[in-house]
């Protein structure tokens, strides 16, 4: 118990002292190369978001890599969310991804912690913003959907089904192959007639 709270002591002072923070990071040499487009998933959340990125050529999928950032639990929210800006961005700049996808919210009963997704959220759209990449938006039915086959998939069917698309995967956790599951729905979606119609958009608003 008191190497937990020496741990939350360390990680809340490197946070107020502008020192960098850890994060879990699993990663595989990449195999692609040429015309392959690199796209990161984000799984945002308060406590724990993950991430994920994988190479895609239009055919096949490789795993680059994976992992969790985690915000100090009792250190101030505005902290807390530059704890997750400073990690997404960090992850960006090692593994320099060309396209970004974000999960949508989903409102539940619980009007705080939806509050709190949305804030976590904002974070995971702006940090690959502010780092030029493209960034889309998908909800978690159609993600399960492109990676399970079914919109209303288990947390544990995901899972599964990520390690037969990745067998060079790692994954840990559920927040990892979520966040490879949202990658690997942009890798699906991305050169749809919607998708297109999206990127023009935003191209002709600038």
């Amino acid at each position: 118990m008191s190497n937990n709270r020496e741990h939350r002591s360390t990680r809340r002072a490197r946070v107020q002292a502008g020192l960098p923070i850890r994060i879990t990071t699993r990663a595989m040499p990449a195999v692609m190369r040429g015309t392959a487009i690199r796209i990161i998933g984000i799984d945002p959340g308060l406590r724990r978001t993950g991430w994920g990125v994988v190479e895609s050529d239009g055919v096949r999928l490789s795993y680059v890599a994976s992992g969790l950032i985690k915000s100090t639990t009792d250190a101030d929210l505005a902290y807390r969310l530059r704890e997750l800006f400073e990690g997404i961005a960090s992850v960006i700049a090692s593994f320099k991804p060309h396209e970004a996808a974000v999960e949508e919210t989903f409102v539940n009963d619980n009007a705080r912690a939806t509050l709190k997704l949305g804030q976590a959220r904002g974070i995971a759209l702006l940090a690959p913003a502010m780092s030029g990449l493209a960034v889309a938006e998908y909800p978690p039915n159609l993600v399960k959907k492109s990676v399970v086959g079914a919109g209303h998939a288990e947390k544990r069917q995901i899972k599964v089904v990520i390690g037969f698309l990745l067998p060079r995967a790692r994954v840990e956790s559920a927040d990892e192959a979520d966040a490879l599951a949202i990658a690997i729905c942009h890798a699906n979606h991305r050169t749809s007639p919607q998708a297109r119609a999206m990127r023009l958009a935003r191209e002709v608003g600038t």
